[in-house]
């Protein structure tokens, strides 16, 4: 762990803020206007010389919301990783090969957001740069008021994308600061940076990776008059590069969009919510468009002023470091259609893996624990690397300080809470263990374990069964794959009933507990078998051997049998059959982004595994994305299954995990 010698520093407008505290139950809302400090772009320079080339120099360094890094005039790299302000992330990267002997030049570019968001902590007032750069040892430049710092006046906010995700960019290649981070730009007018007074992170070393970046070439370009069209041959995540030139003044359209119209036309209004129309304004001779935020497309168009002249352009893809280092299943490699499903999944988790495990790349951007433990165990299988597991269970439990119960998006400022999704997060601490074998990291978990299960069983229980909740319940996302699920699942309001699928969650996640705690030597966490009674007392129809939804109802789901058998409830070989029947019957296309996990790791669970490539080759299912010439997954099995899909989504990549060569059923012994 490093100790900074650097401080926190800002400009003038955040030196004197102090922070707001941003967070609350999701059924205890705060108001938080964000219009008075947002979307503001904060330069940092410092100059310094060395006497000689280090043999190795390295920079501890970290921004709050984010930073890209420049020296010498050369992109270095950009993060950090979002994280809360307690455990604020900071990046250690050697930086050797950008020194030189003489004069060198630091330069940081930062954003505050300032929106109430999936993205990052923000909103809070907080802001800063901190830094030390290490030769050889010696810390020989730190972040002080030495360093000069300006506004960025080049990004114009035009409106914003998705659930106020990001802001879309109007960009102006004449203004002043454009080239802030070469060595011979004028600083002159620049101020004195100040300490942040109320500055209050603590910090913390940065474990997983930083992200890399990839120049993806045009797959084709099409040029009328005033227009070219681009398509870059698949979705990815990060940022269009163009050079171009043209006179002062001159405005550019810059449209992207992730599929095409009927008519050819690019459809930059996403479905994700997301309209993707910002503009570049030129300056005298070339300009460089250098847009701050990430967006996820395929395609892009620009209309072009006359005279304009395009010299370079690509796609600099940014994603996390991606080796696939396990292959697909022998026995499925001769059948062409789970390759292309394979092959589908395997290029959504290697371009759409973030900082974190994100769920959608455009409309949220938001790190969700629920489908995240399905997508970071998928990446953890794909590339046998456990880094984005811990990113995940790090962060999930380290929002305790929340509530006890935690969160549903983590790392952030938007306050939302999913009754299923903080048990899911105890499965993955074992599935991490099956994986990976590291005893000390799970023996480091089970005291969260214990602590979150107490919260469910203080706040929740009664009789066995939880109800009361005031943590929403998704059971099933969209809603219309519920199967008319007779609870009312109504965000926003507590959830009164005991119903079967929270109650499913909650069983199987105490008995995850306690074959923790026999992996480990100690004491079960409780007897799970009172509970299990209670469980199919109030659910079980022993006459159609099905499970009912509800304690005050006797409606039989699809979705609701799927979760109780995918994790593992059911009592007898003809409640599993029962269900195994209604799988045959409605397939896996009848559910959606939870029930066809669960329905394929009950196959798993139950012994049932030599069907699983026959349930993925439903038509309605990874399938029909295909034929909708999905790229990436989608968010639902076609882009009409949901009212906003997202045609980045990572939640589906986990039919990879299915199709791959590794032993699934050792994760659920």
């Amino acid at each position: 762990m490093h100790s900074f010698i650097g401080k926190w520093i800002s400009d003038g407008e955040f030196c004197a803020l102090e922070p707001r505290d941003v967070f609350h139950r999701h059924l205890e809302p705060k108001e938080l206007p964000c219009d008075e400090h947002r979307n503001r772009h904060i330069l940092f320079r410092r100059k310094f010389s060395i006497n000689r080339k280090a043999t190795k120099a390295q920079v501890y360094i970290s921004a709050d919301d984010y930073y890209k890094l420049y020296i010498n005039g050369s992109f270095v790299a950009q993060g950090p990783a979002p994280s809360y302000h307690s455990a604020y992330n900071y990046n250690v990267i050697d930086v050797t090969e950008y020194l030189t002997a003489g004069e060198n030049l630091i330069a940081v570019h930062t954003l505050y957001q300032g929106l109430i968001n999936r993205v990052w902590q923000s909103g809070d007032n907080r802001h800063g740069l901190i830094l030390d750069l290490e030769l050889d040892g010696e810390i020989v430049v730190s972040s002080d008021e030495s360093f000069l710092t300006a506004r960025h006046t080049a990004y114009r906010e035009i409106g914003t994308a998705g659930y106020e995700t990001q802001f879309l960019e109007e960009y102006d290649s004449r203004a002043r600061e454009v080239g802030f981070e070469k060595p011979d730009f004028d600083d002159s007018a620049w101020e004195r940076a100040g300490i942040c007074l109320y500055d209050d992170h603590t910090m913390k070393a940065q474990e997983s990776k930083m992200l890399v970046f990839e120049q993806i070439s045009p797959k084709i370009m099409k040029k009328t008059e005033g227009t070219l069209f681009l398509d870059f041959g698949s979705n990815y995540v990060g940022y269009l590069y163009i050079r171009a030139s043209g006179r002062s003044g001159d405005a550019v359209t810059v449209r992207c969009a992730q599929e095409l119209n009927d008519d050819g036309s690019i459809r930059y209004a996403l479905r994700a919510n997301c309209k993707y129309e910002e503009t570049w304004i030129l300056a005298d001779g070339e300009s460089t468009l250098d847009q701050f935020d990430y967006k996820s497309f395929r395609y892009a168009e620009l209309t072009l002023p006359d005279g304009c002249e395009l010299h370079d352009i690509h796609f600099i893809a940014r994603h996390y470091p991606f080796e696939l280092r396990t292959r697909l299943l022998p026995e499925y490699a001769s059948d062409e259609r789970l390759q292309n499903i394979w092959k589908l999944c395997v290029n959504t988790q290697k371009y759409g893996v973030q900082e974190v495990i994100q769920d959608c790349m455009e409309r949220e951007k938001g790190f969700y624990v629920g489908d995240g433990c399905y997508t970071t165990l998928t990446n953890a299988i794909l590339t046998l690397d456990d880094s984005m597991v811990r990113k995940l269970i790090d962060d999930g439990f380290s929002a305790s300080f929340i509530t006890d119960g935690l969160v549903t998006c983590l790392d952030c400022s938007f306050m939302q809470e999913i009754a299923e999704y903080p048990l899911m997060l105890i499965y993955l601490v074992l599935w991490h263990y099956r994986l990976f074998d590291d005893r000390e990291y799970l023996a480091k978990n089970y005291p969260k374990i214990v602590k979150l299960l107490d919260a469910y069983r203080r706040d929740y229980e009664s009789d066995g069964l939880l109800s009361e909740l005031d943590k929403w319940c998704v059971v099933e996302w969209p809603a219309n794959f519920r199967d008319g699920y007779a609870v009312d699942l109504t965000e926003r309001q507590i959830c009164h009933e005991a119903h079967v699928s929270i109650n499913s969650y909650y069983i199987e996640a105490i008995r995850t507990a306690n074959k923790i705690a026999a992996e480990l030597g100690v004491e079960p966490y409780r007897d799970e078998t009172p509970l299990y009674n209670a469980f199919l007392d109030a659910f079980y129809d022993k006459e159609r051997c099905l499970f009912t939804d509800g304690i005050n109802n006797d409606h039989v789901s699809f979705i609701g049998n799927v979760t109780a058998f995918g994790l593992g409830m059911c009592p007898d070989e003809k409640s599993r059959n029962n269900i195994i029947k209604m799988i045959d019957e409605r397939k896996i296309s009848s559910v959606s982004l939870f029930g066809a996990y669960l329905l394929l790791m009950g196959c798993v669970r139950f012994g049932a595994s030599d069907r699983i490539g026959e349930i993925m080759l439903d038509r309605g299912a990874w399938l029909r994305m295909l034929a909708e010439d999905a790229t990436t997954t989608f968010e639902g099995w076609g882009k009409d299954t949901k009212w906003n899909t997202s045609l980045f989504h990572l939640t589906m990549s986990y039919g990879a995990m299915f199709l791959a060569d590794i032993d699934l059923e050792a994760l659920l012994k």
